[in-house]
């Protein structure tokens, strides 16, 4: 996915500037570059890549400077959430890197439907490498294998493509299965009744 970027002199409280015409102020860093590379893009546009390249797919910048790079962190506004600010890290398609890739889970599991367990997810990335166009967007955990509350899905355990490494300990737990709390349990079987009752017919 691409990104046009534009050539940024504004700095410090310059930036204010910038954000008021709806501009995002970004830096890009590489092992290879002496000083960072100041640019800005259009916050909408920057947004829009985000929601699917997240923190592990490679964003190819275009316009003032053509790089392929990986989102490597936001400055968020502390009280609206809001983006003030991006930082890339310029990455080669023929040197291999390291990311962290979202975990997540899909079907059902049986334990869930008793209403006494519930599925947890203890650890929701995973660090990989591989070459930059290799990179997984998330990984999948199919949690309709897990059959009983003791079962646990551990990072030895995520199917990866073979061009991808998992770099963390493989012994570390990405899901169990943990005891639903009374007030949970309380919560479900009246989030059940008011299904039935909305759903019942009304008496005549």
């Amino acid at each position: 996915m691409k990104l046009t970027v534009q050539a940024r002199t504004a700095t410090g409280k310059a930036v204010k500037g910038l954000r008021r015409d709806g501009q995002l102020p970004g830096v890009v860093y590489w092992k290879t570059l002496e000083t960072p590379v100041l640019l800005s893009c259009l916050k909408n546009d920057f947004i829009k890549v985000y929601r699917v390249a997240w923190f592990s797919a490679p964003i190819e910048l275009t316009w003032a400077i053509n790089q392929l790079v990986l989102l490597h962190d936001m400055q968020l506004d502390p009280v609206t959430d809001e983006v003030l600010s991006v930082d890339f890290l310029a990455v080669n398609q023929n040197e291999k890197v390291t990311a962290s890739v979202p975990v997540v889970l899909v079907g059902e599991s049986k334990v869930e439907k008793l209403n006494e367990w519930k599925i947890q997810l203890v650890k929701d990335v995973v660090e990989v490498e591989a070459f930059p166009q290799d990179l997984p967007h998330n990984i999948e955990i199919d949690i309709s294998k897990i059959e009983t509350a003791n079962d646990v899905i551990f990072v030895k355990d995520l199917q990866v493509s073979s061009k991808v490494r998992i770099v963390d300990d493989a012994e570390q737990p990405v899901v169990t299965v943990v005891e639903l709390s009374d007030e949970e349990e309380t919560t479900s079987t009246e989030d059940a009744a008011t299904a039935w009752e909305a759903s019942a017919p009304a008496a005549e």
